[in-house]
């Protein structure tokens, strides 16, 4: 920064700070009050690789991250009639922050608002993220929109800036870029990207992507400044203009010297009257999955719809998905608080957007729509099938095609024979981005650490939960023969597991496990159904009076006084039995209600602040499985009395990344995972209430769709 520049933002702070400080919560309107605090903020969230947080309650006090914790740092600035403030990010350090007035969560919507020196500002983040929209859901356009007024019913001259370094188009320091400026129809994009472009060229977990291109792209029918510039925000500061002159020598290594694109929006002499501009975030790669060797497009692009056609598309479709969002945000949060109550709605919409953030939208070779998620920060693995156990919820109340899209490239990876030859399921289809094979445990190659009873089990029930919800049993009629075979592996091992892994893996090897058993008599309930959705009417009663005697023989097994086991030969353990939580939804009724009642009341006296444990051998939990769990209660007060502790978690927990699910309840740090889209499984509740997810899954039915595989 230049002598100037530092010479007026260090008068400026002496000017403005301490009025704008004394009278920033008088011009903020009651109505206006924040959301709680999350751990971390949702600002731009599509996918593991284009997903951009805030980690501080203020926006100004850290600059914005990847989901990983690695700088993606937006800055944001407002001038006010000269006068230079942040509103985004830590830089430039000795600007001052306008102080930020309140902070507004909704599922599809971040707002922040600042006031100060006359005016009021709003800087929201707005991304389309309807699961009943699949061309929607997969467009990587995020909406940022600048709205101002006057407090102090005076003209003030505004303008904001909006800049970006190539952080978010590289996944290493000092990587070669480029950058451009290209015309669309309707407006200008300003591109950074990666000199090399390895397509889907490595995988891994903490990672970011360097094939494809982050763009700024600006409307042409309002006013606009653009620069690709190494300066550009002291330009901006000191003068209120951008360097006149790109940066033309070409390629360049990633850093502190590196350009940044930058735009500025003149707001003109802003009144009473609120003054908005807006411009679009996008990310595009070309190719987002690999797929048994196949390089599969995002879902946008299935028909070769170009960069600039999505991007004037977008644009166009501005304002109307605006309006959709809000109402879309208005109306979910009053069903979820109707349905459960405040706080459950708050933890469903801290969940929304992280958990479709971890999944990648891609069209296999026929255009069909494949939903891959990334188990991100827990191996990096893709698809990994006790995954989508947990998430699948959120999935099977708005729209189950997505979990179609999920669970058939994995059901098709298991049939073929020459690649997977096991009697159980495989965990997973190797490490995003590139599946093309289980990677985990033993790989296609040992049963070592691999998870039989639980990935078979996981499988088969979502097939009964996609079949009930979609109405249609076609996938379950497709791979009939592969879920045979692992029905007939569960009757034989699931009663009582071996020793082995299960989806909390974190915890170790276990033998004869309470609720893995409860899982495997669940998933041949589900065989059961799905047999009798398909008319093999011996095999339904076959298999349907297996589950309700191997129900009965849990019950004596596991049975311990006033509660149930962590594991049939552990006396003194206990254990959440989340996986019971299917026999509600899918109505199996194998286990007497009497076994969720005993459960639930001796959980209520295992309760810390922070919520209940996963089991007695430790003090850590998984927000998704004590959903699960307490949704087995009857009673409402139950219910609360078991999801509070979560709410409070949310707001007080000191581990600020995008949501984790396993903390330790009494200190609520983070054990480990963050951003991952499991807590998708959240939703669980919403999807008990039957009339509800009803209501919301209509929808996906109703809007036009693909057909299914």
């Amino acid at each position: 920064m230049s002598k100037y520049c530092m010479l007026q933002a260090v008068l400026s702070v002496f000017l403005v700070t301490g009025s704008i400080a004394n009278s920033a919560a008088a011009q903020t309107p009651a109505s206006e009050a924040s959301s709680p605090r999350p751990p971390a903020t949702p600002l731009i969230t599509h996918d593991p690789y284009f997903s951009i947080w805030s980690t501080a309650d203020q926006l100004t006090d850290r600059p914005t991250t990847h989901w990983t914790g690695h700088d993606q740092p937006l800055i944001g600035l407002v001038r006010i009639d000269g006068k230079p403030f942040r509103i985004m990010g830590r830089d430039p350090w000795n600007i001052p922050a306008l102080p930020q007035t309140s902070m507004e969560l909704t599922p599809l919507h971040t707002r922040y608002r600042f006031a100060g020196a006359g005016i009021e500002i709003e800087l929201s983040f707005f991304t389309p993220a309807f699961l009943d929209d699949m061309d929607l859901m997969s467009r990587p356009v995020t909406y940022v929109t600048w709205t101002s007024h006057a407090t102090d019913a005076a003209q003030h001259d505004v303008s904001v800036y909006l800049d970006a370094d190539a952080n978010s188009a590289t996944s290493y320091e000092h990587q070669p870029v480029t950058f451009s400026r290209q015309q669309t129809a309707s407006g200008q994009s300003l591109s950074v990207g990666t000199r090399d472009q390895a397509v889907l060229n490595r995988s891994g977990d903490d990672l970011r992507i360097d094939w494809g291109y982050f763009h700024l792209w600006v409307p042409s029918n309002e006013t606009s400044q653009t620069s690709i510039a190494p300066h550009a925000a002291d330009e901006f500061v000191s003068t209120g203009v951008l360097p006149k002159a790109d940066f033309m020598d070409g390629v360049v290594p990633n850093d502190r010297s590196a350009p940044h694109i930058a735009v500025a929006l003149p707001l003109g002499s802003v009144g009473t009257q609120p003054v908005s501009r807006h411009l679009l975030v996008s990310y595009t790669e070309g190719f987002g999955i690999q797929y048994m060797n196949r390089n599969l497009r995002p879902y946008w692009q299935r028909h070769g719809k170009s960069v600039s056609a999505m991007l004037d598309e977008a644009e166009s479709e501005y304002a109307a998905l605006d309006e959709r969002g809000n109402k879309f945000d208005k109306e979910l949060i009053a069903d979820l608080t109707r349905t459960a109550g405040a706080h459950y709605a708050w933890l469903c919409t801290l969940s929304y957007r992280q958990s479709i953030a971890a999944h990648k939208l891609v069209a296999d070779a026929d255009n069909q729509p494949m939903l891959f998620a990334k188990e991100n920060f827990s191996n990096g693995d893709i698809a990994t099938v006790d995954v989508l156990y947990p998430s699948s919820p959120i999935f099977l109340f708005f729209n189950p095609r997505l979990l179609e899209a999920q669970v058939f490239p994995v059901l098709q990876y298991a049939a073929m024979t020459d690649r997977w030859h096991f009697p159980f399921a495989p965990h997973d289809l190797g490490q995003y981005p590139l599946a093309n094979g289980q990677e985990y445990g033993g790989g296609e190659k040992t049963e070592e650490d691999q998870m039989p009873v639980e990935e078979t089990a996981n499988l088969i029930i979502l097939v009964d939960a996609i079949a009930r919800t979609e109405g249609s049993s076609s996938l379950g009629e497709r791979f009939w023969p592969l879920l045979t075979r692992w029905a007939e592996y569960l009757k034989i091992h699931g009663l009582d597991p071996e020793t082995q892994l299960t989806t909390d893996d974190f915890a170790g090897h276990v033998a004869h496990n309470a609720n893995l058993s409860i899982k495997a008599i669940d998933a041949l309930g589900a065989y059961a159904d799905l047999a009798h959705l398909l008319h093999h009417d011996a095999e339904a009663k076959q298999y349907g009076a297996m589950a309700k005697t191997m129900a009965g023989q849990w019950v004596k097994m596991a049975a311990e006084g006033d509660h149930y086991k962590l594991a049939f030969n552990s006396p003194g353990t206990w254990s959440q039995k989340y996986n019971l939580v299917w026999d509600k939804l899918l109505d199996f009724n194998l286990f007497p209600p009497s076994v969720r009642e005993s459960e639930i009341a001796f959980y209520k006296t295992k309760l810390n602040r922070y919520g209940l444990p996963l089991d007695s051998r430790k003090t850590y939990t998984k927000s998704d499985w004590t959903l699960w769990t307490a949704t087995l209660a009857e009673k409402r007060t139950d219910f609360d009395a078991i999801v509070d502790p979560l709410y409070t978690w949310s707001t007080e927990t000191t581990s600020r990344v995008p949501m984790t699910d396993w903390f330790d309840t009494i200190t609520g740090k983070q054990e480990s995972f963050q951003a991952r889209s499991v807590v998708g499984g959240l939703f669980v509740k919403a999807l008990d209430d039957k009339a509800l997810a009803a209501k919301w899954r209509a929808r996906a039915t109703s809007s036009s769709q693909p057909a299914t595989h």
